[in-house]
């Protein structure tokens, strides 16, 4: 980290605020968080900001800290924590709504031309053979200029969107938005219960094995009801992500509350399909409530694969029960929906089949107590990734399957991942890309 960001320092002026992201600690031989004195021992002439992989955390230098008024005596925000050594003298990590003291809107790079990053994005992830993506945390400005791209032919993917909630509001009063060609629809909101495992932010019933914390919450209950009783009868979709046992159990409270209090005939979709981002870490007695709810679980194989390398330091062997547990989710009737969270993880639909199916890394390795059991058939992981995004975002009478009569979305792969030996399927790549009908990615081209 320390020879890639000296590299990159030559080439911007002193002063500057440089932002970067990507980082995790998990295979570094350190075998810890970096703090502000790695990026002091870098540079000093710049202020220096570096978001983890997860996008829940990040490192800060010394005098970005200075400059944001951030001390040994500062108190970090709801949802937040500034982390401190043992002399109480904040490290330089930010975690979660801590990052805000440091990071706001306006750093954002504004040279940034977002068509070309659209398009960029676009032409990616048809090549690895997606036709559709769901997309969270959309910035409520961007969603005409995706309807404007799609319908003059500049991006081809279908997208689904989930704004943020600052956009809420304005969704919920003019109702769903649909581009003229129907490939870009947004109907949903995407909110917060929680941080991320790898950053000790996800809230969990009991505390961390390996740190002397439960996590972070960042919704309360008095501010959130009442958006969840209108969003209900709006039909708007609300799409949360919860990552910790606690916020799992608390937001299946929640959407409880929430569904008893706003009855079928008041809704504006009388079945809401409302759905749990992550669902990563949960208590068992919270395993049947998926289904007798409606709750949808939106789930990222590739989370299980890349975080068995830390998740049983966190957790520990018991509640490892309880994780990443696609086949009870399944068999209790759950509807899972399957995904990438890139750009937390890389997005290639092959490693995210594999890791449904194989439930190890891509050396083959899976640690102690990682309950292979929770693996899925092959059919089953085609319609985590196929028809029930569809059900999961009001189209499946459009898209998820080929069928007469639905739009012709489909990909051809360099191998038969519904055959081959488990371990060849990340070695497979898309061949055909095919949207309504029409070529939009082929190998070689």
């Amino acid at each position: 980290m320390q020879d890639r960001l000296g590299k990159h320092l030559k080439t911007v002026p002193p002063g500057a605020l440089v932002i970067g992201r990507g980082w995790i600690e998990t295979h570094w031989p350190e075998g810890r968080f970096p703090t502000r004195s790695d990026l002091d021992a870098v540079s000093r002439d710049h202020r220096i900001v570096l978001v983890r992989a997860d996008g829940h955390a990040a490192v800060a230098s010394s005098n970005i800290l200075a400059q944001s008024g951030i001390t040994a005596d500062s108190t970090p925000p709801f949802g937040g924590d500034i982390l401190k050594d043992e002399a109480g003298v904040p490290t330089g990590m930010l975690i979660d709504t801590a990052m805000n003291l440091v990071l706001t809107g306006g750093d954002q790079d504004q040279s940034v031309d977002r068509v070309e990053v659209y398009e960029k994005a676009d032409k990616v992830y048809r090549s690895y053979g997606w036709t559709g993506l769901h997309n969270m945390s959309v910035l409520p400005a961007d969603v005409p200029l995706l309807e404007r791209l799609s319908d003059e032919g500049q991006i081809a993917l279908r997208v689904y969107n989930s704004i943020d909630q600052e956009g809420a509001e304005v969704l919920m009063a003019s109702g769903p938005s649909v581009s003229e060609n129907g490939r870009i629809q947004t109907r949903a909101v995407k909110l917060y219960m929680d941080g991320a495992l790898g950053s000790r932010g996800a809230a969990l019933l009991e505390p961390y094995a390996d740190a002397q914390t439960s996590g972070l919450l960042m919704m309360k209950k008095a501010e959130t009801s009442a958006f969840l009783e209108k969003a209900l009868r709006t039909g708007i979709q609300i799409n949360t992500h919860a990552i910790g046992d606690k916020a799992n159990h608390m937001l299946l409270d929640w959407y409880k509350d929430a569904f008893e209090a706003v009855d079928a005939a008041d809704r504006g979709v009388e079945n809401p399909r409302w759905r749990i981002e992550h669902a990563q870490i949960l208590d068992p007695g919270d395993m049947d409530r998926f289904a007798e709810m409606g709750v949808i679980a939106s789930m990222q194989p590739s989370h299980a694969i890349g975080d068995l390398h830390f998740a049983p330091l966190r957790l520990g062997q018991e509640r490892l029960v309880g994780a990443y547990a696609w086949k009870t989710l399944l068999d209790k009737g759950t509807m899972i929906v399957a995904g990438s969270d890139a750009p937390v993880e890389r997005g290639d639909p092959m490693i995210e089949f594999y890791a449904a199916v194989g439930r190890m890394d891509l050396n083959g390795f899976s640690a102690q107590g990682w309950h292979p059991e929770q693996a899925v058939d092959r059919m089953t992981a085609l319609k985590m990734f196929t028809l029930w995004p569809a059900v999961a975002s009001f189209q499946e009478d459009k898209i998820g399957s080929i069928t007469v009569g639905k739009r012709a979305d489909f990909s051809a792969f360099s191998k038969d991942i519904m055959r081959v030996p488990v371990a060849d399927i990340p070695q497979t790549h898309a061949v055909l890309t095919i949207i309504d009908g029409e070529v939009v990615y082929r190998a070689g081209m």
